[in-house]
């Protein structure tokens, strides 16, 4: 929610056109801004996970680019986390968003290229489904590249692609991470670990981490540390937080959504009086609380209430689970 201006590029003479603005109108290019290209080359380092939006970029891009007869040439690149691993909840209609167009897991396993294919042809059935975003579409494929590696198995460097995505394994637990910033709980913004790095002031670390391993969620993979931290800025900016930092053991069979999910669980047991959801604005939209963007509907929030059974997601999500691992079939490349 850190908006971008447009700019000029006095060094090559060419204006700088923002795709995150101030209003939602600015997360889509204008018709003037790329009828006289020859083609719109998009090079965006995607990171696995539904939330980030630069995939819904590619997605509008793609819509106004078929509308003004611009190809459209995707430069693929690895899913960094991988693209076998799954999880994820099913959206619903009225929870559309800038960080969820439609029925795409939390944690999808596909690359900004395969993403492409999806977009352009459509994905899903119902009202939730991803309308198509016909266009002259060409994606350049990545090589020497299969669904097992994570980005460390390449020999392609970790650069962040923006600035608090400071390292591969916070690219790892964002999938569930992320949902923090639904909450008045920081996800580490304003520290060197933003996402591994998760607290409030209200936070006892100690009592939390035994909340959390009391939802009965398992917690395999990685670990929980407790912490003190600060933040520099967002949330209790200059105030001290405590909380826990996540450390990954065995990635290959840690689940970060659901881990995230125990976690947010746990800090709402532990903590009623102090827990809270966000109430401002989330991606430009004000009317729907973020939790319910973030997860996909309000099955999370009312478990979490205490409405229903945390059971109840979880059956959610295991059937949106298998229904997605199949339907995204047709649109793998690798």
């Amino acid at each position: 929610m850190a908006p971008v201006s447009d700019a000029f590029d006095d060094g090559i003479g060419i204006p700088i056109k923002s795709l995150y603005g101030k209003t939602l109108n600015s997360l889509c290019p204008a018709k003037e801004d790329i009828a006289e290209l020859d083609a719109l080359v998009v090079d965006l380092t995607d990171i696995g996970s539904r939330y980030y939006t630069y995939a819904q970029t590619l997605a509008y891009a793609m819509t106004v680019a078929g509308e003004n007869d611009v190809k459209v040439l995707v430069l693929d690149r690895p899913n960094p986390i991988g693209g076998n691993q799954i999880e994820g909840s099913p959206l619903s209609n009225s929870n559309r968003s800038f960080c969820g167009i439609g029925p795409i897991a939390n944690r999808h396993g596909l690359t900004i290229g395969e993403l492409a294919f999806l977009f352009r042809d459509g994905f899903g059935d119902g009202d939730a489904a991803i309308e198509k975003h016909p266009c002259e579409l060409e994606v350049v494929p990545v090589t020497a590249w299969n669904r097992s590696m994570y980005l460390d198995d390449t020999d392609i460097p970790w650069l962040p692609p923006s600035p608090n995505m400071m390292h591969l394994e916070t690219a790892i637990v964002y999938p569930g991470a992320c949902l923090f910033e639904a909450t008045n709980i920081s996800e580490g913004r304003g520290t060197v670990r933003p996402f591994q790095t998760i607290g409030a002031p209200f936070i006892d670390s100690e009592q939390w981490i035994a909340a959390t391993e009391n939802t009965g969620i398992p917690l395999e993979g990685a670990s929980l540390q407790a912490i003190e931290f600060t933040p520099r800025f967002q949330k209790h900016a200059g105030t001290l937080c405590r909380g826990v930092q996540i450390h990954i053991h065995e990635r290959l069979v840690f689940k970060p959504y659901r881990f995230g999910i125990a976690l947010m669980a746990g800090a709402a047991k532990a903590f009623p009086n102090d827990f809270k959801w966000r109430e401002e604005p989330y991606e430009f939209i004000a009317d729907i609380p973020a939790i319910d963007l973030l997860y996909c509907d309000s099955s999370l929030r009312q478990a979490i209430e205490g409405d229903f059974s945390i059971e109840t997601v979880f059956n959610q999500m295991e059937d949106f689970e298998s229904w997605f691992d199949s339907a995204r079939t047709p649109y793998l490349r690798y």
